[in-house]
């Protein structure tokens, strides 16, 4: 392989202005599609199989005003005065009238008249129901509802507002996370290189793939939903992994620069070698990432997919442009910030960068990280205790992880779906949040509906049991659970109608499915429960292939995943911390939440494995390439982790603060993502990649190398490490042709 991208780099060095041309083509034919789709990310989730689907696609059919989403208004009296008297409910009265006469709106009911009044007699709760799903509700008839409710406030109620579909509830995404991940990955390249060239190519790169990935998808929702989480992820992702896979590659050409290797040979070369690390690396982000296929959740199979065609992209990019971008930049990037150059001429003094920039590309042992892999290997035993000891610490609070879908309890306690939360709870009581919708068919008549609420409401658990709805043959019955939508006593509410359904419905030919928003969080959180082990094997299956012909040996991927295991443990311990123990979550601008996301750790597998092979391939390349070489097994461990720990360094800052500046965004649902991928980068490469697996290598020395001979013979070797490339060039009489290795 190694060969094979020599080639490729010598041929996009000498082609530049070829391949610049062309990547700026693609983006311009990509903003077309875009522009000329009109594609806009869509939050419409559907999850095929579960019950809770099979109740939308049934009323849809039967009584389509219940197909549609749902929002609650709550009115409040802040004083003593109920909401019964006269001026409120007159108040109530006019402002239910008005919010009817908004488009896209089916159905809304006075709450006095309908009796929707808590004990108390402080709060009423209105229920209005839209006429098409959440994610195609117009922001214009969101508008206007909240300027329906104007005179109820003017009679001097609070309005809040929640439920699937509300004012403000899907808030506009900005480019805020990517220019502070952007403007942070710049301070720390300059600091890393202490050349200003060196510090924007990688940045110029991953942009141009970052475009292609924004408008690809853009082109993509107009065929296809495409939710707002998902292009969050993929920019994430392609962002970051531009940005690393350019540093990797652009590193290694700049140290063989220093140490004398001509211009053109040099980006070759560095290409072969760490190039064959970032196709692995980046081979395995997207196998893990399309794994997500498997789980059978629509809205996960394309945020999968669409994250892994950023990361191939952000691959492709770092193979072809960015060698072209180093033949325009030259010398350049070795032009170190500090004196000019005439300067040095003249007095022989350098900066403070490019002196050990010198040092570390002519005698590396010299090298601040040489003196971390020397620390390692020689302390490996202790090393790898504390270690695991420090991830297993982190990892603790994972223990009580408890996994559903972000409601309004998540929300901060400023948001008027909160709000609405904490006065229905407060005043009606936490199942109110939560209703389940039982839909019993097909019913020969309203008797029946009787019989099957009168059944329902004696059901242990239930406050209520009232008939919303008898049309074509169809009822919808509201039950109210006393416990709140992410109480386990409400998934074995959920669980218990629909294993005692037959006896529910009083008869076997009467068909009883329990629906809503809160069942429906239910069925996506036992399917993703389901699927996960499944999801783990798949992943880690292909991964361990991988990493084993990449390393020809089967210990690599063994140290890899156990590795990964314990990142993945302390991801999701500082998560549960952050966000359900409310540890530092005002930080984030998020709330205490009673669940942790229950789709998370699916993604964070997938996420996480894929990034610690990252770190994985490249750490344990440098090492393998230096054990090639000499043969001592621990000096390699001490010199490739050497060389390793200041770019891997960079990479893992890059991509730990990328991942936190998304946590500026106000969505909910992508905080505790962006958290649990920095913790989890943070984790892997400093804790595992960079002390546990060197310790551990120093520990099985030479043995971590065995592999069978008939391995020898039937597997190609990808030469990852780039030594059959290095001695093909080295037994070259001359300067090689370019495009051509003999």
């Amino acid at each position: 392989m190694s060969t094979y991208l020599y080639r490729l780099a010598r041929w996009c060095f000498h082609h530049r202005r070829l391949v610049l041309s062309g990547w700026l083509l693609a983006v311009v034919v990509v903003v077309v599609l875009s522009v000329l789709g009109h594609g806009t990310e869509n939050n419409n989730i559907t999850i095929p199989g579960t019950e809770s689907q099979q109740v939308v696609d049934l009323l849809e059919t039967k009584i389509p005003a219940f197909s549609g989403a749902q929002t609650q208004v709550v009115f409040a009296s802040n004083g003593q005065q109920k909401v019964t008297s006269a001026d409120y409910a007159a108040g109530i009265q006019k402002a239910v009238k008005q919010m009817g006469a908004v488009p896209q709106v089916a159905e809304v009911k006075d709450p006095i008249l309908a009796g929707s009044v808590s004990p108390d007699g402080k709060v009423a709760l209105a229920t209005v129901l839209w006429n098409t799903p959440a994610a195609t509700v117009n922001d214009s008839s969101l508008a206007d509802l909240q300027a329906a409710a104007a005179p109820a406030q003017q009679a001097g109620l609070q309005v809040e507002y929640g439920g699937a579909v509300y004012p403000g509830w899907n808030p506009k995404v900005t480019e805020t996370p990517e220019a502070i991940g952007i403007v942070i990955a710049l301070i720390i390249l300059l600091i890393t290189f202490g050349a200003v060239t060196a510090a924007v190519l990688p940045i110029v790169s991953a942009l141009i793939g970052v475009a292609i990935t924004v408008t690809g998808i853009s082109a993509l929702a107009a065929v296809t939903d495409i939710a707002t989480v998902s292009t969050t992820v993929a920019i994430m992702l392609g962002l970051s992994t531009g940005i690393d896979y350019g540093v990797f590659i652009l590193s290694r050409h700049r140290s063989q620069l220093l140490a004398g290797k001509p211009m053109e040979e040099s980006v070759a070369t560095a290409v072969g070698t760490a190039g064959s690390a970032v196709v692995f690396a980046g081979a395995t982000v997207i196998v893990a990432l399309a794994g997500l296929s498997v789980v059978g959740i629509p809205f996960l199979r394309t945020m999968g997919l669409v994250a892994a065609a950023a990361v191939a992209i952000s691959v492709l990019i770092a193979l072809t442009l960015l060698p072209a971008l180093l033949g325009f930049a030259g010398d350049k990037i070795t032009h170190f910030v500090g004196p000019r150059r005439s300067t040095r001429e003249k007095t022989g003094r350098v900066g403070h960068a490019e002196r050990i920039a010198r040092r570390s590309a002519t005698d590396p042992s010299t090298a601040a990280g040489a003196t971390w892999g020397r620390f390692v290997s020689r302390f490996r035993f202790p090393v790898l205790i504390a270690g695991i000891g420090v991830a297993l610490v982190i990892a603790i609070p994972a223990l009580s992880i408890n996994l559903g879908l972000p409601s309004a309890v998540s929300q901060p306690t400023s948001s008027t779906a909160r709000q609405a939360y904490d006065l229905i709870t407060d005043h009606f009581g936490p199942g109110y949040n939560g209703p389940l919708l039982v839909v019993a068919n097909p019913v020969p008549d309203a008797g029946d509906v009787a019989g099957i609420t009168a059944r329902l409401s004696k059901v242990p658990g239930v406050i209520s049991a009232k008939p919303a709805a008898f049309q074509n043959g169809t009822a919808v019955i509201q039950v109210i659970p006393k416990t709140g939508p992410n109480d386990s006593a409400t998934t074995a509410l959920v669980n218990q109608i629909r294993g005692e359904r037959t006896q529910l419905s009083g008869s076997s030919s009467i068909d009883l499915l329990v629906g809503g928003a809160t069942a429906s969080n239910i069925d996506v959180s036992s399917k993703l429960t389901g699927a996960l082990p499944i999801f783990l094997l798949v992943v880690v299956g292909l991964a361990f292939i991988l990493l084993t012909f990449a390393f020809r040996t089967i210990l690599v991927p063994i140290t890899s995943i156990i590795g990964f295991l314990l990142s993945i443990a302390a991801a999701l311990g500082a998560t549960v911390a952050v966000f359900q123990w409310g540890w530092g979550a005002s930080l984030f601008g998020a709330a205490k939440s009673p669940v942790t996301l229950s789709y998370l750790p699916t993604i964070l597998v997938a996420i996480i494995f894929g990034l610690s092979s990252d770190y994985e391939v490249f750490v344990v390349s440098r090492i393998k390439e230096e054990y090639t070489k000499n043969g001592h097994a621990r000096r390699a461990v001490e010199r490739g982790t050497g060389v390793s720990v200041r770019v891997v360094t960079a990479a893992a800052l890059i991509m730990f603060t990328i991942f936190c500046a998304f946590t500026t965004l106000p969505l909910s649902a992508v905080k505790p993502i962006a958290i649990s991928f920095a913790v989890g980068v943070l984790i892997d490469a400093f804790v595992v990649r960079l002390t546990l697996i060197p310790a551990t290598m120093a520990i099985i020395r030479a043995k971590l190398w065995y592999h069978p001979q008939w391995f020898s013979k039937y597997v190609p070797d990808p030469d990852i490490e780039g030594a059959q490339l290095e001695k093909r060039l080295a037994g070259q009489s001359g300067p090689a042709r370019p495009g051509r290795v003999s």
